[in-house]
């Protein structure tokens, strides 16, 4: 048995058997970008983001932080196509049931894939035009519009993923600058 399919085997029994993918399944249930209210939230949300506001942890301001939102919804919709990170296909597995299994935000100061790094200045009522226009594409084009490329850190995603994953990476950012 090689290393791959060993990895699947203890990732399907052991963590279905513990309960940690109980909400990874019930998904449906979780806040997700398919999802018409929560895609209005989160819009309610942007619109409050100023140039200047304040964030409460991190390095980005709230211009860098919109655009860095916005390349993460371009990986979901297959418009960038990062490779693998070692790390992550070392121990993605293993936190990808972890990150995704309930509607806990994520944890502030978390790694960035190095092609969602944003170090210039923005404009945030582009970056801002461009991530909306984003999260409406995503939104409309539904399951079928999400990319069957690997997340770089956790690997394959369904489309139900790539829509929990994209709410909470924006809901992350979004509460970065206290909105």
């Amino acid at each position: 048995m090689d290393a791959a399919s060993l990895a699947r085997l203890i990732y399907t029994s052991t963590l279905w058997r513990s309960g940690l993918l109980a909400g990874h399944v019930r998904g449906a249930c979780m806040k997700n970008l398919f999802q018409a209210a929560t895609v209005k939230e989160v819009k309610e949300r942007i619109a409050l983001l100023r140039p200047d506001s304040e964030r409460l942890w991190g390095t980005m301001s709230a211009p860098q932080a919109v655009a860095h939102c916005a390349a993460g919804l371009e990986l979901a919709l297959g418009d960038k196509t990062p490779p693998r990170m070692f790390v992550g296909r070392l121990i993605g597995w293993s936190v990808k049931p972890l990150a995704l299994r309930n509607d806990e935000p994520m944890r502030r100061n978390s790694r960035t894939i190095k092609d969602l790094v944003v170090q210039d200045e923005r404009d945030l009522r582009p970056e801002r035009e461009r991530l909306l226009g984003l999260i409406d594409r995503f939104a409309a084009a539904g399951p079928a519009g999400c990319t069957k490329h690997p997340h770089s850190f956790f690997g394959r995603l369904t489309p139900g993923e790539w829509a929990i994953l994209t709410y909470k990476h924006l809901d992350h950012h979004l509460r970065q600058f206290g909105v």
